[in-house]
């Protein structure tokens, strides 16, 4: 069923009865628990909450708890799901307009019936619009099957559950904004829908501070204020260096490509530009001189028009937790995705997603802080190896798509066999490949990217993402092509991801499963 009304078709359902929660192994699935949880700790509604890292985790899950469940929702990842009056029609009436009638109806039948123009130019008309019906039912049906594309975050729909029930809270609005900045994070949705939903969010945001304006304890040590920030595109850098946030990001490490030594010696000019000494940018941030920190955002914008780097800033927003601790949307964003797919320890997977959704917490910043340490040695190794790849020309184009392995051996191999940090390597990868090369055609291509998944079963995790482009629609079209290229040449595949353009596959079935890939695609 589709849910058109989320209180009266889901809320009210589940009010009376024990809930089941299934919750996928993203940032957005994450936020959008909080928030239900949330929901129903305040209206004493007893959940078990399960997470469930793919489609057999689910089918276990639903197995389990089977006698529980009376509804099961899933957030699409479909852009829009197809309007009725799109897919289905209700057929006409036969004997409607037959095109012949009778000035009377007791005329005899051997008389000569007159010819009624009219009647004959509505069922042309009738005929014509069937037409086109038909054939924009088969393109949207097309586009809906083929692609795979986000819509709007879950968080965000369950953060406006919760208002339309007068129950919202700052936290869940900064768990929704959290929500919504995953999706531009790991570049899941268009910059226009992005800047939309921002807005919404901002209207939110302005409608709580306005409300909290008078409360007593806005000014205590527990308060927690939202704040929107046209804010820099670096990574973590209020939790790192200057240098090292500028060094490790995506937007700047490939505008300078920083893999070469012109590209380094770039950034030392761009420094030199904004006047920082070195010893400033390379100290954590937190430890600048007030001086240099007050303008530092229009210091930084400035000299990056000059070198290109018009997009700077962006839309987002930041909080306070007291008077301490302050981080932006995106820092919680990347140290929650650090700890949910963390490789340090022989941590479960239930440990890790546990981990993630207590960093979410206010009341568990020092967790949140373990998230941003991690989230740095991702950065820095997703950079290093963004730089080998690209020095030593992994990235080869097998005609239709551009391709990369990374062999057993490479360092920090064992991080990219995680779904989100392959797919974010993935990314900055085809990024800085775009930037680097002087093939036009090249410029043009999606990449495919493989790493070892699980030595000892001999598998390896593929990932495929569309043609880098500002300008793109973000829709995938890996998910259909890699079942066909399995299907066609009996690859042993397992496709449970929740994202259908991840898959494992065998070691040994690589070869022809990447033949088959380049035969479907040419």
């Amino acid at each position: 069923m589709f849910i058109a009304d989320i209180r009266k078709d889901f809320y009210e359902v589940v009010a009376n009865q024990r809930v089941v929660l299934l919750v996928a192994p993203d940032i957005d699935a994450l936020c959008a628990c909080k928030i239900l949880q949330a929901l129903f700790h305040c209206d004493q509604i007893q959940y078990t909450l399960v997470p469930v890292t793919g489609w057999q985790d689910l089918g276990t899950a639903f197995l389990e708890h089977k006698e529980q469940i009376k509804l099961l929702i899933k957030q699409d990842d479909d852009l829009s799901v197809p309007s009725y009056d799109d897919i289905f029609r209700d057929e006409d009436e036969e004997g409607e307009d037959s095109g012949n009638e009778s000035d009377e109806g007791s005329e005899p039948s051997g008389k000569r019936r007159r010819f009624d123009e009219g009647a004959v130019e509505r069922r042309i008309e009738r005929q014509r619009a069937k037409r086109e019906w038909e054939a924009r039912r088969r393109e949207i049906l097309f586009d809906y099957e083929q692609y795979e594309y986000h819509g709007t975050s879950a968080a965000m729909m369950f953060f406006e559950l919760a208002w339309v029930l007068t129950k919202d809270t700052k936290d869940m609005l900064w768990w929704a904004i959290i929500g919504l900045t995953d999706q531009w994070v790991h570049d899941k949705i268009t910059n226009m829908k992005y800047v939309t939903d921002i807005a919404t969010m901002q209207r939110h945001v302005s409608r709580h501070n306005h409300r909290n304006e008078d409360e007593e304890n806005s000014l205590s040590i527990d308060c927690m204020r939202i704040s929107f920030e046209y804010d820099l595109r670096l990574t973590l850098y209020q939790h790192w260096s200057l240098y090292e946030s500028i060094y490790n990001s995506c937007y700047t490490s490939c505008s300078f490509k920083l893999w070469t030594l012109n590209g380094q010696k770039k950034l030392q000019e761009f420094l030199a530009d904004m006047g920082l000494p070195l010893k400033q940018v390379r100290q954590k941030f937190n430890s600048m001189d007030m001086s240099i920190k007050e303008n530092l955002r229009d210091v930084i914008e400035e000299s990056s028009n000059k070198y290109g780097m018009k997009d700077i800033r962006i839309q987002t927003f930041g909080v306070h937790f007291g008077f301490k601790n302050r981080f932006l949307a995106s820092d919680m964003v990347h140290a929650t995705a650090a700890l949910l797919e963390s490789a340090e320890k022989d941590d479960s997977e239930t440990d890790n997603f546990i981990k993630a959704l207590d960093a979410l917490s206010r009341s568990n910043i020092d967790r949140l802080h373990s998230g941003i340490a991690l989230a740095k040695k991702k950065l820095i190794a997703i950079q290093q190896t963004v730089a080998s790849c690209i020095c030593t020309n992994l990235i080869l184009s097998q005609g239709p798509f551009l391709y990369c392995y990374l062999m057993e051996g490479t360092p920090d191999v064992k991080l990219f066999s995680k779904p989100m940090a392959l797919t974010l390597l993935c990314k900055y990868l085809l990024k800085a490949f775009v930037h680097s090369t002087r093939n036009k055609r090249c410029k043009l291509l999606p990449l495919v990217m493989a790493a070892p998944k699980d030595v000892e079963k001999g598998t390896v995790i593929v990932v495929g993402i569309p043609p880098e482009s500002e300008t793109s629609d973000k829709k995938n079209f890996f998910g259909r092509a890699f079942e066909k290229a399995a299907e066609s040449t009996s690859s042993r595949t397992l496709h449970d991801h929740f994202d259908t353009s991840i898959i494992e596959l065998k070691t040994e079935d690589r070869s022809k499963f990447l033949d088959a890939l380049i035969t479907l695609l040419s």
